[in-house]
């Protein structure tokens, strides 16, 4: 979050064509704060299928509901909760012969110095915070939920947990997890440059790095798991 990353910002972003207008909290989701929208958006099925397709691009509603094979209505409703949650935004507004055509996004995020989010308010913190982890957590559980993960054993890594620091622990801790960024961010390029070469299939993975401070203070640090070891 410091430096890098891909997705979320304000939740009332607005279209690139037309007057700005803020986000309209449809049904279910006023009064709501911005901790129980985030799980919300991640309640359902269909609506982490949509987070994971708008993650890559700009659809509309007819566009989403082939991609994903579910119903147009469903999607729409689905599509209107999301969007009122604050999860997704309306990118653009096109005529057509008949009619308009919605499409849709991730919420976007540039990136953000530590700085520039110290600078925030709490809440719109909270806010930029909460649409990176609905989005990130929202590409887990599809993978998990199509067996991407248990199909790829050998590839696999995931690991977890708790740490003890000292100030200068947390300091150095976040240099070598932005420097760890930074080298993936290298292979991809070089990856990409070899495919270009080779012609050879992509390969799409998620990464996620996250590192912050723990709810509860524990006594020890947790024993490694077999995952760390990885």
């Amino acid at each position: 979050m410091k430096e890098e990353a891909s997705r979320g910002t304000s939740v009332a972003q607005q279209p690139s064509r037309g007057e700005a207008k803020p986000v309209k909290a449809y049904r279910g989701q006023r009064g709501k704060s911005v901790e129980e929208r985030l799980v919300f958006g991640l309640g359902h099925r269909i609506r982490l299928r949509i987070l994971v397709l708008l993650n890559e691009g700009t659809y509309c509603l007819e566009e989403i509901a082939q991609i994903i094979s579910e119903p147009r209505d469903i999607v729409k409703h689905h599509l209107k909760e999301l969007r009122g949650a604050g999860a997704i935004e309306l990118a653009e507004v096109v005529p057509t012969r008949y009619t308009q055509k919605h499409y849709y996004r991730a919420i976007q995020m540039p990136e953000y110095s530590a700085e520039e989010l110290a600078g925030m308010a709490l809440e719109e913190r909270q806010a930029v915070i909460g649409v990176a982890i609905q989005h990130m957590t929202a590409e887990v559980l599809a993978s998990f939920w199509a067996g991407k993960m248990a199909g790829d054993p050998e590839n696999l890594w995931l690991g977890w947990r708790w740490l003890n620091l000292d100030t200068q622990g947390r300091k150095e801790l976040a240099e070598e997890q932005m420097r760890w960024w930074r080298r993936a961010l290298e292979i991809e390029a070089e990856s990409t440059n070899r495919r270009a070469k080779s012609g050879e299939e992509v390969q799409p993975m998620v990464l996620a790095m996250l590192g912050f401070l723990r709810e509860r203070t524990a006594p020890v640090s947790p024993p490694a798991s077999s995952f760390d070891e990885r």
